[in-house]
């Protein structure tokens, strides 16, 4: 079971005691977690006070803690130094890769991308369709041509309108992209760190200052699910991030996907991902386990899902969420 712990409560205190984290507010309300159970912690909330063991015990458990700014972009993120024994050598694995190889690596990241954004637009009814399968069609080693860019050019004005500009510091429907990316980065992220890689050395990602490189690369296929989603909630007239915006954002960890012939969570198929990605760089070879691009009933689903349909939620308080899978 993951869950997803979002703290958005001003003046919460967040601490660790006897395997649970432990959530206590000024009018005395306090939620308990088991931590073996969380796949993240995001905190939004000003005032917010964490324990250094709450960072300690999140570690241990590859589980990052996010810290969001006012635009629900992640600022900040404390992940584990250590996530598998193995680590040392696939790290040098990780190191060693030829660029020819994560060129290839990345040319299939892209291709999978934009066949995904062509088959949201699909189920939709939307236009660009055939211009986006000819990009992922023409996608090549390193993507040198850009055709991700290129695709996003056609993709947001079809899938949002002809006035939609995707800006991580705007808000409205940009905010709700940003919290559903933050989920799926954190996610990504503690996969990769439990698969023994390094987040920070990326296939294409190659800012200095980016420490999450690697997720900021294998999140791509993943990014139109949380389009889908956050689409869904404009339509029904959710157009900021509300708590029940957010438990349907995080409830996209729990979607189920087909891989390999089998349905499995989203959590799974990202784990899947990054070990896909340790046996790539360990036999030189790009092989990586991508899902299956979802067939319209799918897209129909998770697009018009109201929000409090999901699941398994449990509210901590007012405003502490946590998503179950």
């Amino acid at each position: 079971m993951d869950r997803v712990v979002d703290i958005s409560t001003d003046n919460s205190r967040v601490s660790a005691d006897r395997g649970f984290l432990v959530v206590s507010q000024a009018d005395g309300a306090t939620g308990r977690v088991p931590l073996d159970d969380i796949a993240a912690v995001i905190l939004h909330a000003h005032g917010v006070i964490w324990t250094a063991r709450v960072a300690t015990e999140l570690a241990k458990r590859s589980a990052p803690l996010v810290i969001c700014d006012v635009n629900h972009a992640p600022v900040a993120v404390l992940l584990a130094l250590e996530g598998h024994h193995a680590q040392g050598a696939r790290i040098r694995d990780q190191w060693s890769a030829s660029r020819p190889l994560s060129k290839q690596l990345w040319k299939r990241i892209v291709s999978a991308k934009i066949t995904t954004q062509a088959g949201l637009l699909a189920a939709l009814g939307r236009r660009e369709v055939a211009p986006l399968l000819e990009l992922a069609r023409r996608v090549r080693s390193g993507d040198p041509e850009n055709l991700e860019a290129q695709a996003a050019r056609k993709y947001w004005p079809a899938l949002m309108g002809p006035d939609f500009r995707r800006d991580r510091s705007e808000g409205g429907a940009n905010s709700l992209l940003n919290y559903g990316y933050t989920v799926l980065r954190a996610c990504v992220a503690r996969s990769i760190v439990a698969a023994g890689l390094n987040p920070s050395i990326g296939l294409h990602h190659e800012n200095r200052g980016n420490a999450f490189a690697l997720a900021d690369d294998l999140i791509e296929p993943f990014r139109p699910l949380v389009d889908a989603t956050v689409l869904g909630l404009i339509e029904a007239g959710v157009s900021e991030v509300t708590p029940d915006a957010k438990r349907r954002l995080a409830s996209i960890i729990a979607l189920d996907l087909r891989l390999d012939g089998e349905v499995t969570p989203l959590t799974v198929a990202i784990r899947r991902l990054a070990h896909s990605l340790v046996i790539s760089f360990r036999d030189r070879r790009a092989n990586l386990a991508i899902f299956d691009a979802p067939d319209r009933n799918s897209w129909s689903r998770w697009v018009g899902r109201v929000p409090g349909e999901v699941a398994d939620v449990e509210r901590i308080s007012a405003d502490v969420d946590v998503r179950d899978v």
